[in-house]
């Protein structure tokens, strides 16, 4: 690991445990899955009748496969909710070898039928009958509260158990995940950026002699780089379904030149502006889409607006602060305080990074939503309700400003979507597939 890379994670952990500190979040396993079964505990044995009426052995039936226990019922409003979640991954795993099963909580044999009719539920379904605290099952597996869910190991070991379906998602993603697999081909670039040279990386899928592709440039955000989970999750996911992507640093982040305390949003946009250019170059590119995330979310936008609807196919927008222009006017920036009507040459911010005066007085007066609202061509802004960073609100915004955009609103997620980074990587890499693939 390089002195560089090291001084990043640094950085980025000041940051990360400075959010945590002003906004803490409370993780609902702490609260209501007290009393579930731990990792590694052996899970328990049981007999249960089916929706149909037939027995189901636990043990027997499950025997050297992954198990996915899901407590449920159809008078719990929660649980409605995480049906959707539910269904998801059973559609994604179940033909990987993962078994799914329902065990209800219900009372009425013709209430719980109806809802897995409702909810076209297709996974095996059991129940007492009897009422959730008197259940055999809820005391054997400590389920005090619903949905609960247990993710149980092929030698019948718990793996996890939990009351967050995402967290559920996250492990079975992680447990069936292709090992060391890259989707395609990966080159190292160095791009001219607006203050130094940029380090890109392009991510390619198997072309055909003379075929062309859709090209996404990804954006990372404010401390950012362009490694890591998020974008290298969509740019897997683009390159199996014939789509290109490059990921760079901007000027004075991650292997790019240029100093931190000299970077400002306008500079950025000019950096994204010269990837495109650069990729636009490329023969096998089709056409160019943009992706940003928090305040390359901002740089994404902007630059769309500034290039037009004829030279960006597709933009999509996760968690954009465009709260930075509202920060820079109350003169507080990652909780740092400044005069925004004089501001010194730098703020000290986390580890060694300055905040130069120049990022201050653009931010101030800089026209997001203004240069955005030029773009006028497919969009999709995701954004999650728990985000304290950069409230929901924001990325709305850019939602009712793009008629005919796509909304994405993911309940309780953070800044980072550190809830469930996979589903959301998903929802992004699947709608760029359907956008530019039709």
């Amino acid at each position: 690991m390089t002195m560089k890379w090291k001084l990043f994670l640094v950085l980025w952990m000041a940051l990360a445990t400075t959010a945590r500190a002003q906004f803490p979040q409370a993780d609902a396993d702490a609260k209501y899955a007290t009393e579930l079964l731990k990792a590694d505990a052996q899970a328990p044995d049981f007999k249960m009748k089916t929706l149909e009426g037939k027995t189901f052995k636990f043990a027997k039936q499950t025997k050297g496969k992954y198990v996915v226990l899901d407590f449920w019922a159809s008078w719990c409003p929660d649980c409605r909710k995480d049906i959707p979640n539910i269904q998801r991954m059973y559609e994604k795993f179940a033909p990987l070898g993962v078994e799914f099963i329902g065990v209800s909580m219900d009372t009425d044999r013709d209430k719980w039928k109806a809802a897995v009719e409702q909810y076209g539920i297709k996974y095996t379904q059991v129940s007492e009958l009897v009422k959730f605290h008197d259940t055999q099952i809820a005391a054997l597996y400590g389920v005090k509260w619903i949905p609960s869910m247990y993710l149980i190991s092929p030698e019948g070991k718990v793996l996890l158990s939990t009351v967050l379906s995402d967290k559920l998602e996250c492990m079975l993603t992680e447990t069936f995940a292709p090992q060391g697999q890259i989707y395609g081909t990966q080159e190292r670039v160095s791009i001219d950026g607006a203050k130094g040279k940029l380090a890109a990386i392009i991510q390619k899928p198997e072309l055909k002699q003379g075929e062309r592709c859709p090209m996404v440039v990804l954006c990372h955000g404010f401390g950012g780089r362009k490694d890591g989970d998020m974008f290298e999750l969509i740019a897997d996911s683009l390159a199996h379904h014939g789509i290109a992507s490059v990921r760079f640093d901007f000027n004075a982040h991650g292997e790019s030149e240029g100093k931190f305390e000299e970077m400002t949003v306008p500079n950025e946009i000019e950096d994204a502006k010269h990837v495109v250019d650069y990729v636009r170059d490329l023969r096998y590119v089709s056409n160019i889409s943009l992706v940003g995330h928090s305040q390359g979310g901002v740089v994404a936008a902007m630059t769309a607006g500034e290039l037009g609807s004829e030279d960006v196919a597709a933009v999509a927008l996760m968690a954009p602060a465009a709260v930075l222009r509202d920060d820079a006017i109350r003169g507080s920036t990652f909780g740092k305080s400044y005069d925004p009507l004089d501001p010194p040459e730098f703020v000290q911010l986390f580890g060694n990074q300055k905040l130069g005066r120049e990022y201050i007085k653009t931010a101030f007066r800089l026209p997001i939503y203004e240069t955005a609202a030029r773009y006028h061509g497919p969009a999709l802004v995701v954004h999650g309700t728990g985000d304290r960073v950069v409230p929901y609100t924001y990325g709305e915004r850019f939602h009712q400003q793009w008629p005919g955009s796509e909304y994405v609103e993911l309940e309780a997620f953070d800044h980072g979507f550190t809830q469930n980074i996979y589903r959301t990587c998903d929802i992004v890499s699947s709608w760029l597939i359907k956008t530019l693939k039709r």
